[in-house]
């Protein structure tokens, strides 16, 4: 594909265009590299459960892991209305 570099302020740029930026999964933030002499762009993958396990062993520590619901609570929702 041949794109046409841009203005933006005092930077230039390129359009990328949607279906491209949906095939490689980058949706807001890329990292940059200079690889032989092109330019990469790479999506940026988010581990939102990083620190999790640490997290849950301070809580069972602390004695903070109970259940919130009642046992007794039909877990079925077999009487629930929706």
């Amino acid at each position: 594909m041949v794109t046409k570099i841009v203005s933006i302020g005092n930077s230039k740029g390129i359009r990328i265009p949607s279906a491209i930026l949906k095939q490689c999964n980058i949706t807001d933030t890329v990292e940059l590299e200079i690889h032989l002499g092109a330019i990469v762009i790479k999506p940026i993958k988010h581990d939102y459960r990083v620190g999790w396990g640490e997290a849950f062993k301070l809580m069972s520590k602390r004695g903070q892991d109970k259940l919130i619901l009642d046992e007794s609570i039909d877990a079925e929702f077999n009487d629930w209305e929706w």
